[in-house]
């Protein structure tokens, strides 16, 4: 018995243990470790570190590679009236079949280690380094974007999980009121002060709010498991999550919604600048050690190297990199034409939002008021009924009418978290 009551207090620690610390944030916690989208800008991120070192290797660093062939081209010549094979030509045969010897020199054997080195290429590494670098940047604010994403859309399914608890527990308080009046109706009709359809109104009534809790309680498990779902989350145990507290968050004249646009005008930038690499010289030297050799019994002879320096420059193109210039501007201006969009339209967006919530606060304090004096009405309808002094019926109207107006009353509240989670979004 010992053991039994051991094991149940450890198996109650590790539940609760489980169960602690699960709120809004440690929600918003778990679906940014389990976004994929998140890791997916991460791992871009690790990807643009490597494209940086690979363009300096590319710009910097000499690049050498090892080079072979061998071509076998035999003739059958003629000498004094008599063909022979010859497998090797010289070139010195004057009547003979088979390819030209001018266009394969009578075969190839080549072996050889080339060095090619670029040089004054520092530009062109740190044009195209800093393109990389926007990209990062860019994926760096898409993983503040979307996380900024899942702290408003988790909060959202949050408030639901919520709404749907508060409603199974105003029913459940319901339920209590009416099982109270069914025992005090039941004395009742024992005593022959009340009718036995009384007592049926009251069961009826009874029956009602327990289908009613029966089913705000599968919304709010399927709720509960939608946000798990939202979070990445496996568990799929029964909880109640703490309530929330949203407040508005200062307001913010700037915002960082419009940084995407910044950083889309720095990407152009520097998609020009590296357009325009192609325009400035190209300058290189290379070296080359090894065989390279057309007749095989010289071979041991035709070991060598050579070396040399290589220039190429972009005289026209018919005036692309003007066009080019003019496309990037137009482009450039775009992104500067949302941006001021976008401060207009947030500007609006967030005080209707502002007006939306003082009306809700004004509607919660009337609905608060009605619940008060429902309240007062239903502690002196209890009196009367106890004393038969009015009938069940009138009773369970005014239950019927106190679960309407909560269930207004819990509606309006979530509607004003959401709308302050909405402004908290774009007010950021």
């Amino acid at each position: 018995m010992r053991i039994f009551l051991i094991i149940s207090f450890l198996i109650f620690i590790l539940d609760n243990v489980q169960l602690q610390g699960q709120d809004l944030h440690f929600y918003i916690e778990q679906a940014k470790v389990n976004s994929p989208l998140i890791k997916e800008n991460q791992n871009q991120i690790e990807a643009a570190s490597l494209e940086v070192e690979r363009l300096k290797a590319l710009y910097t660093k000499a690049q050498i590679n090892l080079s072979g062939g061998y071509l076998f081209a035999p003739v059958v010549a003629t000498e004094n009236g008599k063909n022979k094979l010859v497998l090797n030509p010289s070139g010195l045969e004057e009547d003979y079949f088979g390819y030209d010897n001018s266009s394969t020199n009578g075969g190839m054997y080549q072996g050889i280690i080339n060095i090619d080195q670029p040089l004054f290429n520092g530009s062109r590494y740190e044009a195209n380094k800093e393109l990389t670098m926007v990209g990062s940047r860019i994926n760096e604010n898409n993983i503040e974007l979307t996380t900024h994403e899942l702290e408003k859309f988790v909060t959202d399914q949050y408030i639901l999980c919520l709404q749907h608890y508060k409603e199974t527990e105003y029913l459940n308080s319901l339920i209590e009121i009416i099982n109270n009046q069914k025992n005090a109706v039941s004395k009742l009709v024992e005593n022959g002060i009340a009718k036995q359809s009384d007592l049926s109104l009251i069961l009826i009534e009874q029956k009602t709010l327990l289908t009613e809790l029966n089913k705000f309680n599968t919304y709010y498990r399927s709720s509960l498991m939608d946000l798990r779902i939202l979070c990445g989350i496996s568990d799929t145990s029964y909880q109640v999550l703490e309530n929330i507290d949203l407040q508005l968050s200062q307001d913010n004249s700037g915002s960082r919604f419009t940084y995407k646009y910044d950083l889309d005008s720095l990407s152009l930038a520097a998609s020009q600048k590296v357009f325009e690499l192609k325009y400035k010289p190209v300058v290189g030297v290379f070296a080359n050690t090894g065989l390279n050799a057309v007749y095989a019994p010289t071979l041991l002879n035709r070991f060598g190297l050579s070396a040399g320096i290589n220039f190429t420059m972009n005289l026209t193109d018919g005036s692309q990199r003007k066009i080019e210039q003019q496309r990037t501007e137009i482009l450039m201006r775009s992104a500067s034409q949302f941006k001021d969009f976008f401060y207009n339209q947030n500007s609006v967006r967030k005080n209707r939002i502002v007006e939306e919530l003082k009306s809700t606060d004004e509607r919660l304090i009337l609905i608060q008021d009605q619940l008060n004096e429902y309240q007062r009405l239903l502690e002196l309808y209890k009196l009367e009924l106890m004393n038969g002094q009015i009938s069940v019926f009138n009773y369970v109207s005014i239950l019927k009418s106190v679960v309407m107006t909560q269930r207004d009353f819990v509606l309006i509240q979530t509607n004003k978290e959401l709308l302050i989670n909405l402004y908290n979004y774009w007010n950021w």
